[in-house]
């Protein structure tokens, strides 16, 4: 039997959790499955191998019961204890309990009571009526749940897990270590990443790497040596495939030089704008593809060593890779074009001068007030705001009016130390059902910055939903929203929301709207942005760090940006302080606060 792939192991795992729930289990040996299904998958050597050399437990959270389960998975390619819970469990209800909305008690209790033991057995009882008549669904839960399911199936449905799709920030590093042994080999040229990665996606499906080559072969090899291939399933002059132990398959293509250009930008660009290239190609007589540019007029095949050379040849400007989705870059390329017309200075990670949103130990943070203000200063930032969870976060890790009374204090002696750095003391404040905040105003308005965010009541209908965001956005002294749509890439869709009046409420009260730059939210997605950028709303880049280590989070909220056609204009905190600080709406009112 082949080894089991690190994909197939998280599955195991993540399964057995899924069981456990359903069965009523503890919640920290569920949570402690989930986990290790979070470990092996992104472990990026065989964990099959370190559990046959002993070694396995060296990986964070895999203890000696995790190791006897991977030796038994070994041996007999199932986990006992999965198997005792299917046998009085069925497998269909993990289908159930994962749709949005429900979770295992809900799943459960379908089962007990109308017998619902898969998504089709859900859909009919939905369909037949019988959902509505439980104590706590209703008609509307049910129609809900018709909309869920069809989503579902027109997203492919299957069983979670199906296809592997990887945050940008897990692929990143895998990409950086394969271009980076290609790079080091000594017949390399030149060797760089292309596809959805090099376009800073939200995630992405597979790795494509572009390289040239003295010895194209040698360098072929080496792919098959590296640590974090699984293995290899082809392999030749032009190029191999090989799959990740993280499940990414990755596709290695070592081109000639003069085409290098020609492939690197097929290969980059996402199918709308290769479509889109193609087709205003042709209105100039000529055929786009990866071998290179044939001029119908002459016959003549353009080989281009660089995509300046490409583009410059269908009489474009070179387009930043995170604006080739088919969203009105080529029209923008057009040379000659105006600077009112052309393509957009995009923000860069170096023009954010603040970060509005982060949490200490105070709530769920890692680390102290002090030293999330250094570590800020260390990165170059000019001011940092303090956001703990408010009073109803609903987590356990809230913080009470008093604590932040004292938080006030702390601060304001903190501040005295620094002439170049402003530490603000702020609330992430939890949006109630009505839209009003969390805290009383006298106490928001002691404050000097207030973000709010929704944390609680994610089942709302969209009009619901809507006015209690604006109802949020209307208020004096709310600042910003946080994660605007509350969705968590791959895994969370957003409640529902009419993007369009909340983009129109915070153009008309001067509320920004931020994108979050947690890797699985990226919230506002570049759409959003791009849309209440182009109403004259405000955007914030924050890094909702947890600790000093994820203040670099903000680069993925700086792709997002660029992702949405931002510039440093349309960012707030790329200005510095005394340009931010009269931006907020506390500094156009009468308050106790810092001016």
């Amino acid at each position: 039997m082949p080894d089991l792939t690190n994909a197939q192991i998280a599955a195991a795992f993540e399964e057995l959790g899924d069981l456990y729930e359903l069965d009523g289990a503890v919640q920290y040996r569920v949570l402690a499955y989930r986990a290790a299904a979070r470990t092996v998958r992104e472990a990026s050597v065989s964990v099959m191998g370190l559990t046959r050399e002993g070694r396995v437990t060296e990986l964070s959270g895999i203890g000696k019961t995790l190791e006897e389960k991977l030796k038994a998975l070994d041996e007999t390619g199932d986990i006992p204890a999965a198997a005792k819970l299917r046998a009085k469990i069925p497998v269909g209800l993990i289908s159930v309990m994962h749709l949005p909305g429900f979770g295992p008690k809900r799943a459960k209790r379908l089962y007990d009571e109308l017998g619902v033991d898969s998504l089709d057995a859900l859909r009919a009882a939905a369909q037949e009526g019988k959902i509505r008549g439980l104590r706590g669904f209703g008609a509307r839960v049910e129609e809900n749940l018709l909309r869920v399911l069809a989503d579902h199936e027109d997203n492919g449905g299957g069983e979670r897990g199906g296809g592997v799709r990887v945050l940008l920030s897990r692929a990143i590093p895998l990409a950086d270590q394969v271009v980076g042994t290609l790079r080091a080999h000594p017949a390399a040229d030149r060797v760089e990443v292309a596809g959805s990665l090099r376009r800073q996606a939200d995630s992405v499906k597979d790795l494509d790497v572009i390289a040239t080559a003295s010895d194209p072969a040698a360098l072929i090899a080496t792919l098959a040596e590296l640590p974090i291939v699984e293995s290899v399933q082809s392999s030749g002059d032009a190029g191999a495939r090989a799959t990740l132990h993280s499940g990414l398959k990755l596709d290695l293509k070592v081109v000639a030089p003069d085409q290098f250009g020609n492939v690197l930008q097929h290969f980059t660009g996402s199918k709308a704008h290769n479509v889109a290239l193609r087709e205003s190609a042709v209105r100039r007589g000529l055929h786009v593809s990866e071998y290179g540019i044939l001029d119908d007029a002459t016959g003549e095949t353009i080989r281009c060593a660089t995509e300046e050379e490409v583009y410059a040849a269908l009489g474009l400007d070179w387009i930043p890779p995170e604006l080739r989705e088919g969203r009105g870059e080529l029209e923008a390329a057009v040379r000659p074009s105006r600077p009112a017309t052309g393509l957009p200075q995009l923000i860069e990670l170096g023009d954010v001068r603040g970060d509005l949103h982060s949490h200490t130990t105070l709530s769920d943070g890692r680390q102290s007030a002090e030293q999330m203000a250094e570590g800020a200063r260390a990165r170059g930032l000019d001011y940092l705001a303090l956001t703990d969870h408010s009073a109803s976060h609903g987590f356990g890790n809230h913080v009470t009016a008093d604590d932040l009374r004292h938080r006030i204090e702390e601060v304001r002696e903190l501040n005295a130390r620094w002439d170049d750095f402003e530490l603000l003391v702020g609330t992430e404040s939890n949006i109630l059902p009505d839209g009003s905040p969390d805290y009383p105003d006298e106490l928001l308005a002691e404050l000097d910055w207030v973000i709010a965010s929704i944390h609680t009541s994610f089942g709302m209908d969209e009009r619901q939903m809507t006015d209690r965001m604006v109802a949020a956005i209307e208020h004096p002294l709310i600042d910003a929203i946080g994660h605007p749509t509350g969705r968590k890439i791959e895994t969370r869709p957003p409640y529902a929301l009419d993007i369009e009046r909340v983009i129109d409420a915070a153009a008309r009260t001067g509320t920004m709207l931020e994108i979050n730059s947690a890797p699985d939210r990226r919230d506002l997605d570049e759409l959003h942005a791009r849309a209440a950028a182009a109403a004259g709303v405000l955007i914030l880049i924050d890094s909702d760090a947890h600790s000093v280590r994820n203040l670099e989070l903000l680069r993925y909220g700086v792709a997002t940006g660029r992702r949405a056609w931002l510039t440093r204009e349309h960012v707030a905190n790329a200005r510095p302080w005394v340009e931010f600080a009269p931006l907020r709406k506390r500094a156009k009112r009468p308050s106790p606060g810092r001016a």
